[in-house]
């Protein structure tokens, strides 16, 4: 019967074990973050909580590039917390809507892409975090974007790039609109 009963308290410490380093984690991980050039850009899901101050002390970011739509957090917390913060640590908050609608899944159109070009040629607003909720598609297709115009990328590292960011392979589409920036 103690046997028994020391089985269970094994099992429950364990649990506990478990559940404390997966707060941990998910505490201490910025959702999909990616470094796309160190110093230079980073990509990620929404931040939440400490994720900001990890950003700015590790990554030193000096401009946040939001690239939902209004309608995607109009009455959300996060949104709020988001512009306090930046506002009380002097990171400059831009927004840069890009549609997430099919067919075209948040590929940008060419007026969302020379935005995006013109605000990472502005050195004072590196390094960029880039991100949208889930810090897939439309992160990776910008950061692509820069990485064949001025990044210093080829196709091939891009495309590597960007499948890592979006964790799924690239369709026919998004080669196409990749190839379409190779000069």
């Amino acid at each position: 019967m103690k046997k028994k009963k020391s089985s269970i308290v094994g099992w429950v410490w364990l649990i506990i074990i478990v559940l404390v380093i997966t707060g941990l984690v998910r505490h201490f991980h910025i959702k999909n973050f990616n470094v796309v050039k160190p110093g230079v850009l980073y990509t990620s899901g929404q931040p939440r909580g400490m994720d900001y101050t990890r950003l700015l002390y590790k990554y030193h970011i000096a401009a946040v590039v939001n690239l939902r739509n209004p309608d995607e957090h109009r009455e959300h917390n996060w949104y709020n917390e988001e512009i306090i913060w930046m506002k009380d640590n002097g990171v400059k908050y831009i927004e840069l809507p890009v549609e997430k609608n099919v067919p075209s899944d948040g590929i940008p159109d060419t007026e969302s892409c020379r935005q995006f070009l013109e605000i990472m040629s502005d050195n004072a607003n590196l390094p960029i975090l880039l991100h949208d909720g889930s810090g897939k598609k439309r992160v990776a297709y910008l950061a692509a974007v820069w990485m064949l115009k001025s990044g210093g990328f080829d196709l091939q590292e891009t495309m590597k790039k960007v499948e890592k960011i979006q964790k799924e392979p690239l369709s026919e589409q998004e080669i196409e609109f990749l190839k379409s920036f190779v000069n």
